[in-house]
């Protein structure tokens, strides 16, 4: 399966905050140091390069289906845990956003985790399908 446009390339992300870029950037470095391309067939960008000073993080180009945007992902413990009625809540906005296909975007991130990866910014403008 191809991961990266026709065109080859590059996007570049420029962030205003450090706090977005440090927790993107350790979500790129994470993926890369296992070798990890695609999560159950949503292709992950993959870094190219940053530039700490600029708060800007170079990544491949990849076609649907893909997962992207980790500025809001959290690593390991530093995950934040909510108390059951704003889960609750949390899970109801994805039903509704993701429809029919919020199963396979919940086995997505299900799959992140066992690499210690909490994604909780989910939306269809990040996680795109095939169709």
């Amino acid at each position: 399966m191809r991961r990266t446009s026709d065109a080859g390339g590059s996007a570049l992300k420029v962030y205003h905050l450090r706090e977005f870029f440090v927790r993107e950037l350790s979500v790129y470095q994470r993926l890369a140091a296992v070798g990890i391309q695609d999560v159950r067939g949503f292709a992950v960008p993959q870094l190219i390069t940053a530039d700490e000073e600029l708060l800007a993080i170079e990544m491949t180009v990849v076609e649907r289906p893909y997962i992207l945007d980790f500025a809001g992902a959290y690593l390991d413990e530093d995950a934040p845990w909510f108390e059951d009625e704003k889960w609750e809540m949390w899970e109801a906005d994805k039903r509704e956003k993701f429809g029919v296909r919020w199963q396979e975007v919940r086995s997505l991130l299900s799959a992140l985790e066992v690499y210690g990866i909490h994604v909780l910014d989910v939306n269809p403008g990040n996680v795109a399908f095939a169709d």
